[in-house]
């Protein structure tokens, strides 16, 4: 029996008992009285064994929930380390492409600047050269035509001496 059934029919018990005049005191049936003790006495025992039961299952439950409340933790903690180092690497990838994006740059920007000196330096050569051979054309003009003349003053003193 349920030890707060028990507790209920005692006070019944209180409440049917007779009340002896100019006193606090009530008289009780001894025999009610005492089987329910008894009775409470056996009940009581299984009322702390139940609950021990319940605070040991409580006490078993608590530890699991801490247990899958630790893992739950590690697990995460574990993820969120997964994830930064994921960032630092991808962080640090990124720095490297760009890094060689910038050198890539420079080394196009640098052989740019090489091709074009050398286009410049081999121009101006060749604009050189092409002065050279025009003085050289312009000369020799210059000595065919004197060529010409002298011929032609020569042909003409002919012709007037003669």
């Amino acid at each position: 029996m349920d030890i707060l059934q028990l507790i209920d029919r005692l006070e019944e018990l209180f409440n049917d008992a007779k009340a002896l005049p100019f006193t606090h005191n009530v008289v009780v049936d001894e025999d009610k009285m005492l089987e329910l003790i008894d009775q409470m006495r056996i009940a009581i025992p299984e009322e702390v064994k139940k609950a021990q039961q319940v605070m040991a299952q409580r006490d078993r439950v608590m530890a699991q929930a801490q247990e899958e409340a630790n893992r739950t933790l590690q697990l995460s903690r574990e993820k969120a380390d997964q994830l930064v180092q994921k960032d630092m690497i991808a962080q640090e990838a990124q720095r490297r492409a760009d890094q060689i994006i910038n050198q890539a740059r420079s080394e196009a920007d640098a052989t740019r600047a090489d091709a074009d000196n050398y286009v410049v330096d081999t121009l101006m050569q060749l604009q050189e050269q092409i002065a050279k051979l025009s003085n050289q054309v312009s000369n020799g003009i210059l000595m065919v035509q004197e060529e010409q003349m002298r011929k032609e003053t020569g042909n003409v003193s002919e012709k007037i001496e003669g």
